[in-house]
């Protein structure tokens, strides 16, 4: 009778799993080995996931040569076809391109007139009440651009749970709160101005300001800063 010592992912218990272990405790709590059988998903008949991710990165003595490995280095492993190689090398790329961003591309806002300029040609001809908020650093870049509400404003709607959540999430320093009159009319209405201050009363609690809430009308805007409601 032959044995074998190969230990499938089955075969380990739930909290060594990597896959569990990630989703309980975060990416940070894996090993690079780990990672890269989340990539590779599935080992072979003779080795598990972990066994033949061991052995790839003992290939490449570890990430540093890895990232420079070539679809043909890869798929000359043992248990390692085109598609696994794909996935790596993908995984490898977006590393990369995620390590060469460039903050110094990014918009940024330094007037009332920038942030209307930044979203008036695609907020003007809106048939619908669009409530859109930028979320700034502390240079007043631009970091994401996020439709929070559709429809007639309203200060119980529109809930600064849902403003201040992507501001948390993004690690936002300020943010411009814009929206758009279908009339053409940039005038603010009483609702417009309550939920400006609402909006600006709990940044203030949070530590995130809220910099100014833009009209966007037909080719104008107003400021409601500049109009002294925050």
């Amino acid at each position: 009778m032959t044995t074998t010592n190969t230990l499938m992912i089955r075969d380990y218990p739930q909290d060594e799993r990597p896959r569990e272990r990630f989703m309980k405790h975060g990416p940070s709590s894996l090993s690079n080995h780990e990672l890269i059988a989340l990539l590779l998903r599935t080992g072979t008949k003779d080795e598990s996931v972990l066994q033949l991710s061991n052995r790839l990165l003992s290939q490449f003595e570890g990430l540093r040569l890895l990232k420079a490995a070539t679809l043909e280095e890869i798929t000359a492993i043992k248990g390692i076809g085109a598609a696994k190689a794909i996935q790596l090398l993908a995984a490898v790329e977006l590393g990369r391109r995620v390590a060469n961003l460039s903050y110094n591309d990014r918009y940024v806002i330094r007037s009332p007139e920038d942030g209307a300029n930044f979203v008036m040609n695609d907020m003007r001809f809106l048939s619908q009440e669009h409530f859109v908020c930028l979320y700034l650093n502390t240079k007043n870049q631009v970091l994401h651009k996020q439709t929070i509400f559709i429809g007639s404003l309203n200060a119980s709607i529109v809930h600064p749970r849902e403003v201040f959540k992507e501001a948390l999430k993004r690690s936002a320093a300020s943010i411009i709160c814009i929206h758009n009159h279908p009339s053409g009319d940039p005038a603010p209405s009483r609702e417009d101005i309550e939920v400006t201050k609402r909006l600006a009363e709990c940044g203030k609690i949070i530590g995130i300001d809220v910099l100014d809430h833009l009209i966007i009308g037909e080719n104008k805007f107003v400021s409601l800063k500049e109009k002294g409601y925050l």
